[in-house]
């Protein structure tokens, strides 16, 4: 079997987390790598055997005219023509959450990728959890009367969470995992409100760190989502606990009738009932399967192969883009 050749374009953690399976595969192989800190690119080169490394998007896409799919991991502000030049070459691609703070230029690349038949992934991995899909399962037959969701850490102390303005605050960079499982779920919103607020996190906890900017993400916010099913959700976030607070148990809870679903995030499921509580450990590891199911989809030429395409992450990001209006407007947002 000839061996997928695919790029890299951004070598961070997340990067480093999709090599942690991609270079288990004994049918891919990592050509060329690109990323603007030269340390970043020379050691994700050195890691998975790359051919060539290079310091930019655009270098990278000089360099480089056949490969068989293209792996994006960038903060959210730095969507230059990355996704738009793969799809300009065919190139199959997977991307990283949130995919662009541009919503035109999302519905543009939606559109493109949907008119051409190209296999894209957007990085919801949750989608591919064992314990996700019994959850779909079980939501077949009940009738859900509340759902509830928690997302709640400390700062992530990198340069692009710091502001709003490149990370899209807690909701849209993080909480969207939720987001995502909610449509995943129930269908397609029709209206948000939410609320945030800040003056828990003092931008001065950062002053040591001369490499980050100051500090104006919002602390905390409250969504409230209605979806064409009549359904109602109540999805909260919040980065502002210290190393030294509590844990916080985080995932989503669906009440219904004769049954309940409390889904801890990316640990375990418990459905409860009038007579058992049984609990349901996570087995799969929902990021490699996620990747396996992308190159597989790219192997077979199948846009249809992957449960988190781009056209359909694209939904997922106009609704938390609608809940960060409604926190800016004060006003319900009508989707």
């Amino acid at each position: 079997m000839n061996k997928l050749k695919i790029g890299l374009i951004g070598c961070g953690g997340m990067m480093n987390h999709h090599m942690n399976g991609v270079l288990t595969f004994d049918d891919v192989e990592v050509v060329a790598v690109a990323d603007t800190r030269p340390e970043r690119a020379e050691a994700m080169k050195e890691r998975t055997g790359a051919k060539r490394s290079y310091l930019s998007h655009k270098d990278f896409f000089t360099g480089e005219d056949k490969l068989d799919a293209v792996y994006i991991a960038v903060e959210p502000t730095a969507h230059d023509q990355i996704e738009e030049t793969c799809i300009e070459r065919n190139w199959p691609f997977m991307v990283e959450k949130p995919m662009t703070l541009d919503m035109a230029q999302g519905k543009a690349i939606a559109e493109a990728v949907t008119k051409k038949g190209l296999v894209t992934a957007v990085g919801f991995q949750d989608r591919y959890l064992d314990i996700v899909a019994r959850m779909k399962q079980e939501l077949a037959d009940m009738k859900v009367g509340m759902v509830y969701g928690t997302w709640i850490g400390g700062v992530p102390q990198v340069w692009w969470w710091m502001r709003r303005a490149t990370c899209g605050g807690q909701l849209l960079e993080q909480n969207i995992h939720l987001v995502d499982l909610l449509r995943y779920f129930f269908g397609e919103a029709t209206s948000v409100y939410a609320q945030n607020g800040q003056g828990l996190v003092n931008p001065s906890e950062f002053a040591h760190r001369e490499d980050l900017p100051t500090y104006d993400t919002d602390d905390f916010s409250s969504a409230l989502i209605t979806f064409e099913n009549g359904l109602i959700a109540n999805l909260m976030s919040g980065c502002f606990v210290t190393g030294q607070g509590a844990p916080v148990r985080n995932g989503l809870t669906i009440v219904g009738r004769d049954k309940s679903l409390d889904y801890e995030l990316r640990r375990h499921l418990t459905i409860h009932t009038a007579t058992e509580a049984r609990k349901i450990d996570r087995i799969v590891d929902q990021s490699v399967t996620h990747d396996r199911a992308f190159l597989d989809a790219v192997r077979k030429g199948d846009p249809t192969a992957v449960l988190s395409p781009y056209a359909d992450a694209y939904k997922t990001l106009l609704l938390a883009d609608a809940a960060n209006r409604s926190m800016e407007t004060g006003q319900v947002i009508k989707l």
